[in-house]
């Protein structure tokens, strides 16, 4: 009952502040201040963080550059907005930001009550538990009465109470505003475990005193499609933010990438490559950008595969399998729709 209510009293909220927002739509408002407002993480290593030059990247991070490299033709006019999970949704709805992308689950609620879409998949994760390895845990059903280190507001919540309901365990969460705060709460030692979803759990093991001290629990409990959303009301946007993720996918797909995106346009005879590269006028008339819009995201951004490996895949300290983040034809689940 007092989901339902929070839930009710959520999307009157958001919705209030939806009317509020733009009332022009959200291209010609980025055009009009020369960048695209992108709310991302207050820090999450491999999906959005500042790196020692206080440049933002992260595989979230691609998917603004990308989007601003559509829009305007230039992959760094892009101001990032870090927020927390409570504010996320709000930020969106109100017009503060005019795109998330901040590992956020893809959830029936999110996408029916709070007056956002989402715009596709840039990362199929898992939820699962971090142990100190001297502890010497098999499973999370050997966490029955221990102290759980979890950030507050996010479906991560809601799965540990349901998975340790389901199996008769008891537990306290310990509940911080963001993961990062839970992460280092769980180093200090204030809980028995951290939970969040894995692709973030690794990323922030690599902040913590010992990385090597502590381990994943091999049960993944939940299913977290993490991607981009934008408000509803506005699909010429909801469009461009969709379409510059696909464009991403295909390129892998296709063999196109950042060092070979020239090559390609300019001596391919691929009907597809051809037409991501802007090689068939009007393709994206529908959405009012340029016909070069998915070369420039390549060109400055690269293709998926590119983001992932260097974010979090093999050239990045997470080193996480791509596993089912694998294109569709090589043993995973990435998909996107064709460019034609």
């Amino acid at each position: 009952m007092l989901r339902k209510a929070f839930i009710a009293t959520a999307t009157l909220s958001l919705a209030a502040a939806a009317t509020g927002a733009q009332a022009a739509g959200t291209l010609d408002a980025v055009k009009e201040q020369g960048y695209v407002q992108c709310g991302v993480t207050s820090g999450v290593p491999g999906f959005s963080v500042p790196d020692e030059q206080g440049n933002w990247v992260g595989l979230d991070v691609d998917v603004c550059r990308a989007v601003a490299a559509a829009a305007l033709g230039d992959a760094s006019k892009v101001k990032y907005t870090p927020l927390n999970a409570k504010e996320r949704f709000t930020a969106l709805a109100s017009g503060e930001i005019d795109l998330l992308s901040r590992v956020t689950t893809w959830t029936l609620t999110r996408d029916t009550q709070l007056g956002i879409n989402f715009a596709g998949v840039n990362y199929y994760d898992g939820q699962g538990f971090m142990v100190k390895k001297d502890l010497g845990l098999t499973s999370v059903k050997e966490l029955d009465g221990a102290t759980i280190c979890v950030q507050s507001g996010t479906t991560t919540e809601l799965n540990m109470a349901d998975y340790f309901r389901t199996h008769g365990l008891e537990h306290t969460p310990v509940v911080f505003d963001t993961n990062e705060q839970a992460a280092t709460a769980f180093d200090t030692g204030r809980c028995d475990a951290f939970t969040t979803d894995l692709s973030q759990a690794y990323g922030l093991r690599t902040r913590m005193t010992d990385p090597s001290s502590v381990v994943a629990l091999p049960e993944v409990i939940s299913k977290e499609p993490l991607g981009p959303s934008v408000r509803q009301g506005d699909d010429q946007w909801f469009n461009i933010v969709k379409w510059s993720l696909n464009a991403m996918i295909n390129a892998e797909e296709l063999g196109v990438t950042s060092a070979n995106v020239d090559e390609m346009k300019a001596s391919s005879e691929n009907p597809s490559v051809k037409r991501l590269l802007g090689g068939e006028a009007g393709l994206a008339e529908g959405m009012g950008i340029s016909d070069d819009w998915a070369y420039q995201i390549v060109k400055q951004v690269g293709n998926y595969g590119e983001s992932f490996d260097r974010n979090v895949g093999k050239d990045s300290p997470q080193n996480i399998d791509r596993g089912i983040n694998n294109l569709w034809n090589n043993g995973g689940i990435m998909y996107a729709p064709p460019i034609r």
